[in-house]
């Protein structure tokens, strides 16, 4: 492991090491936090490109620490931060990959580093989202994935992920660009996603849509 020159740490290649004192560091967040209510599909602010992070201050700090406690609350691996209704690129995470390893972390303005289509394997799982909520459906992605942005105190990061961790950085950067996943499902794929949540109850708390 080597030190980064923000002081955080980071591996042989570069990547911010994520997997260290995870319970630790996710239960401090929570427990400063607040849980709020999860948007749900039709609602606006779900539906557009969120504002870039510009101020990484205190107000940022809370609201990371909310997410986490709303991430917890709707026992969710990942949250962006438009789920809770706030117009801004940043999203939280707290997932394991395939190997069972637990990812805890945070990343503002992400941006997803284009892979080489030799080096792209898809991988068909089902996927979910809290904003969609009881619904599921199979959707191909890459199983290998590279998140840049910057950290809560705008220092510049790199994230990776394979397996279901490389699905949770794609799904949460999707969000903030205005995506949900069921948008890149076909037509009757989204109309069977949408059945599915109509037909179900939410187990968390959900803002109603107008």
């Amino acid at each position: 492991m080597a030190e980064h020159e923000t002081g955080q740490r980071v591996d042989d290649e570069g990547f911010v090491v994520d997997t260290e004192d995870c319970e630790e560091r996710e239960r401090a967040h929570r427990e400063r936090g607040t849980a709020r209510p999860i948007t749900v599909v039709g609602n606006p602010v779900l539906h557009k490109e969120c504002e870039d992070v510009t101020e990484f201050d205190g107000e940022l700090a809370k609201l990371v620490d909310d997410m986490f406690a709303s991430q917890r609350a709707a026992e969710g691996v990942g949250l962006a931060a438009n789920q809770i209704g706030v117009d801004l690129k940043v999203f939280v995470y707290d997932c394991q990959d395939d190997e069972g390893v637990r990812h805890v972390g945070v990343v503002c303005n992400p941006v997803l580093e284009e892979l080489p289509a030799e080096g792209r394997v898809l991988d068909d799982s089902n996927e979910g989202c809290l904003s969609v909520p009881g619904a599921y459906h199979s959707l191909a992605r890459p199983d290998y994935a590279v998140v840049r942005g910057q950290d809560t105190e705008g220092r510049p990061i790199r994230v990776r992920g394979t397996g279901y961790f490389a699905r949770c950085l794609q799904h949460e950067t999707d969000h903030l660009y205005g995506r949900l996943y069921i948008d890149r499902l076909s037509k009757r794929e989204r109309k069977d996603v949408l059945r599915q949540m109509a037909e179900g109850t939410p187990r968390y708390e959900t803002v109603p849509n107008d």
